[in-house]
């Protein structure tokens, strides 16, 4: 994705890091760097906003659900495998 406009990092990349931005779980310098984008980035921080509503809504709804370990464990083996897919796929 991208919104047309000249941004220090790409939407794209941004977008990828919005969910462990949500969670804080970026470094400070990340941080900042992704909190200066959505302030120059009207459709990043409108994606930010629902993917922000959509977490709060799941964790409403399924928030004292805990699903077991072993399928902890097999998502974020895939979410893994997935992000190298991703990385992989657009560094080539």
């Amino acid at each position: 994705m991208s919104c047309g406009e000249h941004h220090d990092v790409d939407c794209s990349e941004i977008l990828q890091r919005v969910y462990v931005f949500i969670d804080n779980e970026l470094e400070g310098a990340s941080t900042e760097e992704i909190r200066q984008h959505l302030e120059e980035c009207a459709p990043c921080l409108d994606e930010y906003d629902l993917e922000r509503c959509v977490k709060k809504l799941v964790h409403r709804s399924c928030g004292s659900d805990h699903a077991p370990d072993a399928l902890r464990q097999k998502i974020l083996l895939r979410l893994t495998q997935i992000q190298v897919e991703t990385t992989i796929t657009t560094t080539d």
